[in-house]
C-alpha cells in the first residue's frame, strides 16, 4: 500500500490567542458586578442564571406577535401605533424597550440595522446574527440595500420602496413581512412556524408554503 505523503508540511501549532485588552465597559461592568456579589445584592448563581436566559432566547416570540399581526387586525393596528405597549397586552414585557414595528406592503419593503453597533430586539427575535453585528452590513445596507438584500436573495422590484431604519440603545425595530399568499385562514400558531429572524429583521421574507 502506498503511503499517504503531504504536499506540503502542515502548522499543527494552536492559533494565537485574540483575545485584547478589557474596554473601559468590560472593567466597569466586572467592578459592579464583583461589588454587588460582595454586598449581597445578588450572587454569582442569580448572574449566571441571567446569562444563560439570554442565551436561550430565540425568534419565537417574535413570530407569535407577526403572526398575532396577520390574524388580528386590531393587534396590527395597535402593534404599528406603539410595538412596547401592543406586545405588553399579549404578555410579552420588554421593559423600557421602545418597540417600533413597521409593516412590509405591495410598495414599501422595510429593514433594520444598527449602524453604530448591534442594537438589536432581543427578547423578541434573540441573540442577534453575526452578519448583523458585521461592519460590512452595517455600513452598506444604508447605502446600498437592494444589493445587500439580493445576497440575502430577496429581490425588491424597483416600484417598491425600500426603508432602512437605524436602531438606537433605547429603540429597536420589528419588521411585520407579508402574509404569504395562500395561508389566508391559518391558526397563528402554524403562520408563526413560516416567520424566521430573518423576515424580522427584514433581509428575506416568509417563504410561501
Amino acid at each position: 500500500m502506498a503511503s499517504h505523503v503531504h504536499d506540503q508540511a502542515h502548522d499543527h501549532r494552536p492559533p494565537p490567542d485574540e483575545d485584547g485588552p478589557l474596554s473601559y465597559y468590560e472593567t466597569m461592568e466586572i467592578a459592579v458586578r464583583e461589588i454587588l456579589i460582595e454586598k449581597g445584592v445578588f450572587g454569582a448563581d442569580d448572574v449566571r442564571a441571567a446569562i444563560e436566559a439570554m442565551d436561550a432566547r430565540s425568534p419565537a416570540k417574535g413570530a407569535e406577535v407577526v403572526a398575532r399581526a396577520w390574524t388580528d387586525p386590531a393587534f396590527k393596528d395597535a402593534l404599528l401605533v406603539d410595538g412596547s405597549a401592543a406586545c405588553a397586552s399579549i404578555g410579552i414585557e420588554l421593559g423600557p424597550l421602545r418597540l417600533i414595528a413597521v409593516e412590509n406592503t405591495a410598495t414599501v419593503h422595510n429593514v433594520i440595522v444598527c449602524t453604530l453597533c448591534s442594537c438589536y430586539p432581543r427578547n423578541l427575535l434573540g441573540l442577534p446574527p453575526d452578519w448583523y453585528k458585521a461592519k460590512a452590513y452595517r455600513s452598506r445596507v444604508v447605502r446600498e440595500p437592494r444589493a445587500v438584500l439580493r445576497e440575502f436573495g430577496t429581490e425588491v422590484p424597483d416600484d417598491v420602496t425600500v426603508r432602512v431604519h437605524d436602531s438606537t440603545a433605547d429603540m429597536r425595530y420589528i419588521v411585520v413581512p407579508r402574509q404569504p399568499a395562500g395561508t389566508e385562514g391559518w391558526e397563528p400558531e402554524r403562520l408563526a412556524a413560516l416567520v424566521t429572524r430573518d423576515c424580522m429583521i427584514g433581509v428575506t421574507v416568509p417563504k410561501t408554503p
